[in-house]
């Protein structure tokens, strides 16, 4: 008896049927020889060198995107927050502004209020900053920050105690987070452009530390490029006098009238200024038309940053670093104080919060239109920025072994806060005291790095603190990183020397812990030990 035909041919098989001109291939069938290599194999022309280099090229775009994106961000936000204060300092001190406006609430020194409310609060920053960015990530402290300060501007539309004098205890808040999460930002960002750099180096691929000094070109050139567009925000800052304010000013021979001193002779503020200095009070619907100009530009940097700004660290990272428990986050800046090369740099940092409030406050009041005058501002300004780049870029120089530097730009910041707040209380002193402050800080500031780098010099040991191991709890593909990236060579190979003597290869129970090629520290998973098929702790 015949075999029936099978009822769907092989393909390649013997017969009339697969060698019958213009047969066509089975649905879901395959074809064999040179018809299979065209259909899975390579494209002819792939390069993976080439992709490889393009693709390092598209991360090393995104990461000078995200520096620049800040940094507009930065100077948006601090543009919108000088500008509105500027303005609404000089609408309040007009004696008949204050009276029409705040005469009925018994309020006409809420200026005082709001001005403590930000300068004061800062000086507890760094007890909650650390934990905040540790919390939040690098990049969402920047935004929540970034959006305290456009919550400050809207509270302006109504300004009454109960909006403005919160909204600024809570910008007080917000400034330490923001500008440490600012340098860490930034400083991170260098050191993920060195490796897209040196992507085919060793180091690189095997994920080892680099040289030292390897990210200190990326460090200044980033850092310059934030500084550079942060200091652009005074210019942008006189916006809303430019276009609004100065036209309902009186001229300089009605409000200077009763001056006699000025510059380092004054006291204060001038003594013998006119309190009246609005030739007529602004409509209110202008000043809500400048308010929702400035509130525009706010929620635009909050957009920036939000949308354009990449994550500084995997989520990985961040989970990882907040397993080390809050108690040890919330220590971590104490300790890193015993590090001597940074109370060497505290004096600079006293002195970079000096002289921002001195030029916003005491070098205007000299009232003078010379051209020495400006020519002093000018090169104030390039000092003052040189200053700002150079201490940032010298934080990641000195702490380049970490990957993480928040708790070391939230000492440099914190400095600077405590310093605005001592301006703020000895704002009444005369200039001449002001100057002589400013002096002497920067005298022992140069004498301070001086000794510091004397004794880097004579190879003087520094301490830094040991960043406790993560205490993993959950179980899960987010929890299988051993490397903790705020922790240095030295001090992981000193984890590793305490676990094989066994003083510190113990957890929270007092339980051993597998070591071996998942790492020190670290309890084999039930998963784990059976792929391997081991059974479990306590199994028998």
């Amino acid at each position: 008896m015949e075999a029936e035909p099978p009822l769907y041919p092989v393909a390649g098989a013997a017969g009339l049927l697969a060698e019958e001109p213009g047969a066509a291939v089975p649905d879901g069938v395959l074809p064999e020889g040179p018809e299979l290599d065209e259909f899975v194999g390579a494209y002819p022309d792939y390069n993976e060198e080439e992709e490889e280099r393009r693709y390092y090229r598209r991360k090393k775009l995104g990461v000078i995107k995200n520096v620049v994106i800040a940094s507009i961000g930065g100077m948006l936000t601090y543009s919108v927050y000088l500008g509105l204060l500027q303005m609404q300092m000089i609408l309040h001190y007009d004696e008949t502004y204050r009276e029409v406006k705040y005469g009925s609430m018994g309020l006409p020194d809420i200026d005082s209020k709001m001005l403590m409310g930000i300068n004061v609060t800062p000086v507890v920053a760094l007890l909650y900053t650390p934990v905040l960015i540790r919390f939040f990530g690098t990049k969402w402290v920047m935004f929540l920050a970034v959006g305290i300060y456009a919550l400050f501007v809207s509270t302006n539309y109504w300004e009454r105690y109960y909006t403005l004098v919160p909204s600024a205890v809570a910008l007080g808040v917000a400034i330490v987070p923001l500008w440490a999460s600012m340098g860490n930002y930034i400083t991170r960002m260098s050191q993920k452009y060195y490796e897209y750099v040196n992507y085919k180096e060793e180091h690189v691929q095997e994920q080892r530390r680099p040289p030292r000094g390897a990210h200190t070109p990326y460090l200044v050139i980033f850092h310059t490029i934030f500084y550079s567009f942060f200091h652009l925000s005074f210019a942008c800052a006189q916006g809303p006098m430019v276009f609004f304010l100065n036209g309902y000013l009186y001229g300089r021979n009605h409000t200077l009238y009763n001056v006699h001193n000025c510059g380092t002779n004054s006291h204060g503020i001038l003594i013998g200024f006119n309190k009246t200095v609005l030739q007529r009070l602004p409509h209110s619907q202008n000043l809500i038309i400048v308010e929702s100009v400035l509130m525009s530009v706010a929620f635009l940097a909050m957009l920036l940053i939000l949308a354009l700004c990449g994550s500084a660290y995997r989520p990985t990272e961040e989970i990882d670093l907040r397993s080390v428990g809050w108690g040890n986050i919330f220590q971590l800046p104490f300790k890193h104080m015993r590090d001597y090369r940074l109370r060497h740099l505290f004096p600079f940092f006293i002195y970079s919060g000096f002289e921002v409030l001195f030029v916003c406050t005491g070098f205007t009041l000299v009232l003078s239109h010379s051209w020495v005058f400006y020519m002093v501002a000018v090169l104030w300004g390039v000092g003052s920025a040189l200053n700002k780049i150079a201490l940032s870029t010298l934080l990641g120089i000195l702490y380049e072994d970490k990957e993480r530097q928040d708790f070391i730009f939230t000492i440099y910041h914190w400095c600077q806060a405590l310093a605005i707040f001592a301006v703020y209380l000895g704002s009444n002193l005369p200039m001449k005291a002001k100057l002589a402050i400013l002096l002497l800080t920067v005298l022992v500031s140069v004498a301070s790095y001086l000794w510091m780098e004397a004794k880097l010099k004579q190879r003087v040991a520094y301490r830094l603190p040991r960043i406790p191991r993560p205490q993993h709890k959950v179980c899960g593909y987010r929890y299988l990183e051993d490397d903790n990236s705020d922790e240095t060579g030295s001090e992981n190979e000193q984890g590793s020397a305490h676990s094989r003597d066994g003083s510190d290869n113990e957890d929270g129970d007092g339980e051993p812990l597998a070591t071996g090629a998942l790492g020190p520290g670290r309890r084999r998973y039930p998963y784990e030990q059976a792929l391997d098929g081991e059974d479990g702790p306590g199994q028998e």
